[in-house]
């Protein structure tokens, strides 16, 4: 039975995919040097002003974070070229225009944060107010939008296309 709120798919190339995996691989792998640091610390006595074991404590706060995260990434995502749609939808490259200035050009990856790190695009969330205005659109299609200063924007989508990686 679909909810209907189920999160769009996450596409990633073989090649982002593998980059992912040796992270997370790299990540687990490390768990016992912070482990080991965590412990050298605790061991120098007084845990309230011993800055080291805290600075320890939250860097494996933020790794074990990153796990958890590309663990998730990896188990949902789907691998190889993302079907071609009609609309933009998450995962495309898509390339727009600002008003009705045709040579006021940018392209930027519809997706996930965290992919910015296989890619030299800029990245939009899907959820920011420039990805929900064009979520769905079409080559020619112009949307408007209200930028975070209140100015409303339009933007005509060019094309768009699966990313790569």
């Amino acid at each position: 039975m679909s909810t209907g709120n189920e999160a769009p798919a996450t596409w990633l190339s073989q090649d982002a995919y593998d980059r992912l995996q040796a992270e997370l691989d790299e990540m687990i792998a490390n768990r016992p040097v912070i482990a080991a640091e965590i412990n050298a610390r605790r061991e120098e006595g007084d845990l309230r002003e011993n800055g080291g074991y805290h600075a320890a404590r939250e860097e494996q706060g933020k790794a074990e974070g990153r796990i958890r995260y590309l663990q998730e990434l990896l188990r949902t995502a789907k691998v190889g070229e993302a079907p071609s749609a009609d609309a933009v939808t998450p995962g495309m490259v898509v390339t727009i225009y600002f008003d009705d200035d045709k040579d006021d050009t940018e392209t930027f990856l519809l997706g996930s944060r965290e992919i910015s790190s296989t890619t030299d695009l800029t990245v939009y969330s899907p959820e920011s107010a420039l990805g929900k205005a064009i979520l769905g659109g079409r080559t020619g299609q112009t949307c408007t939008y209200t930028a975070p200063s209140g100015a409303d924007i339009k933007v005509t989508v060019v094309k768009f296309e699966p990313f790569g990686g």
